[in-house]
């Protein structure tokens, strides 16, 4: 149990790590990119995050194999 624990900690880290990385290197192309995800339709982002859940789950596959 404690190690399925430190797996989920390391793999949120680094997800905070990947998200913090645009918006402090580039903060206004990180604004550009909230405003036409606001302005995107629901359909057009469940599509981005149904692709990315799967993207996800494939290279999580990949690394446990």
């Amino acid at each position: 149990m404690q190690e399925l624990l430190q797996s989920l900690l390391v793999g949120v880290s680094l997800l905070l790590i990947a998200e913090g990385i645009l918006p402090f290197l580039a903060p206004h192309f990180w604004r550009e990119i909230m405003a036409r995800a606001i302005a995107s339709s629901d359909f057009n982002l469940r599509i981005l995050g149904a692709v990315s859940m799967f993207l996800g789950v494939v290279l999580l596959l990949l690394t446990r194999s």
